[in-house]
């Protein structure tokens, strides 16, 4: 079974130096039918306007993925991490007992593009912890890159949850595949393009839960970069 969430259909922010979109409930948006997805509980799709962001606030027992598609974001933490992220760029935090943090966008120019993602952690209370990796784009080309995972397996980064996370930069006509175990689920959000979804189109911010389909099928009906998660 495949429901699709199309993008037109999220919910929306626009606070001027924010525009946001919502897969899932999330601040003043709220929608009893989509709450989240098994452990996926965030799924925002995040403008920052030129030297705009987030400022210090904080987070407990969330695993907090963020992944840059234009632009750059500018990470401090009580951690005392000091980062920016670009593009092809992951970062996570394990917010656990409790962890503050801001998010900036540096530049006086251009605008920043970015997904952020949440999962509920399988522990409460552990040590805040902090990633950040690049992927390059060969490694992901044209097939499913592990970029998260519960055990850093691949270089992956290490998330606190039975989920692992996979990215794909495809050209147009290119496929991949993935095979679920029964009792998994996965989601599928296209973060550019479009592609074709065992059989079914979805475009740009699309997104798509999965239950009870072992074989997953996609295909690139123009170049296109997606996430994948399978989920517990």
């Amino acid at each position: 079974m495949i429901r699709i969430r199309k993008a037109e259909d999220r919910g929306h922010a626009d606070h001027g130096w924010l525009l946001a979109r919502h897969t899932f409930s999330f601040a003043d948006y709220r929608d009893a039918e989509h709450m989240g997805f098994r452990s996926l509980r965030v799924m925002n799709e995040d403008r920052i306007a030129p030297g705009q962001g987030f400022g210090t606030h904080p987070h407990r027992n969330m695993e907090i993925v963020t992944y840059v598609l234009e632009g750059a974001l500018e990470h401090k933490d009580s951690m005392g991490n000091g980062e920016v992220l670009r593009p092809g760029e992951f970062q996570r935090m394990s917010a656990g007992t409790g962890i503050t943090h801001s998010e900036f966008n540096p530049s006086s120019t251009e605008s920043t593009h970015l997904y952020q993602i949440w999962l509920e952690p399988a522990c409460k209370d552990i040590d805040p912890g902090y990633e950040q990796k690049h992927f390059d784009e060969d490694e992901r080309l044209n097939r499913l890159r592990l970029v998260a995972s519960p055990t850093a397996e691949n270089g992956s980064l290490l998330i606190q949850q039975d989920a692992r996370v996979f990215l794909a930069t495809m050209d147009k006509g290119s496929a991949v595949t993935h095979e679920l175990s029964r009792d998994r689920h996965a989601w599928l959000q296209v973060l550019r393009g479009s592609v074709s979804f065992n059989s079914q189109t979805l475009n740009t911010s699309d997104g798509a839960a999965v239950s009870e389909e072992q074989h997953l099928d996609i295909r690139a009906t123009d170049n296109a970069e997606v996430m994948l998660f399978d989920l517990a």
